[in-house]
């Protein structure tokens, strides 16, 4: 665990993201979840826990900077939408980095889901819920609606469309930028930004494709 604990603080710094010690213990602590709840429910193809923190915890931990740069001027309270969350990645890494955020992860696997509320009354994380459901169905507004490895562009934003509030924007987690995903997108949907990401440890393509809707 000591070695896990460095390489988070060294890959957490090396993202400029600043971790208290108590942010820290909850990532290891869910890291830990996954372990556990993997063995049983097979949340995720990864099991090594070394190869766990790069490809799932620093994975999403890439995401806090530019998420706290996108929503620096927004004044009111932000809630948060992560679809097809499956173990919580990046939805989790989110709650416990940014208490300030409500972080709503929805899956249609209830065991999931399950999990999700698990992690939630386990760390104490009254920002996170877990949802049993299917997006299309969520009648609640989100000011940012995630994704990480959930669908093609076109399906992600068709599907969530209507939960995304007015000014609300799309930040999906993709590999190499997603050329034929964007282009079969609708006339009523802008890719704004495409951010490039370098994940310590890991060598591999990773991007975040922001979209919103274009009013008009």
């Amino acid at each position: 665990m000591r070695a896990l604990e460095q390489e988070l603080r060294q890959g957490a710094a090396a993202l400029s993201v600043s971790l208290t010690d108590a942010q820290i213990g909850q990532l290891l602590d869910y890291l830990a979840l996954i372990q556990k709840w993997t063995k049983v429910y097979n949340l995720t193809a990864v099991r090594d826990p070394v190869e766990m923190l790069t490809h799932h915890l620093l994975d999403s931990l890439a995401v806090i900077g530019p998420l706290q740069r996108a929503l620096a001027l927004v004044d009111h309270p932000v809630r948060l939408l992560d679809v097809g969350s499956g173990a919580g990645l990046p939805g989790v890494v989110i709650a416990i980095c940014c208490s300030e955020i409500q972080v709503d992860c929805v899956d249609t696997v209830a065991k999931k889901a399950a999990f999700i509320r698990q992690v939630a009354a386990t760390l104490l994380l009254k920002n996170l819920h877990g949802l049993h459901a299917r997006v299309e169905s969520l009648k609640e507004k989100y000011d940012v609606i995630s994704s990480r490895a959930f669908a093609s562009l076109p399906d992600f934003v068709n599907w969530s469309s209507a939960a995304l509030a007015e000014q609300g924007v799309w930040l999906a987690m993709k590999g190499k930028y997603p050329a034929d995903e964007v282009s079969a997108l609708s006339a009523g949907v802008s890719v704004f930004h495409v951010e490039q990401l370098q994940v310590p440890g890991l060598v591999a393509d990773r991007c975040i494709v922001w979209l919103r809707k274009i009013n008009g």
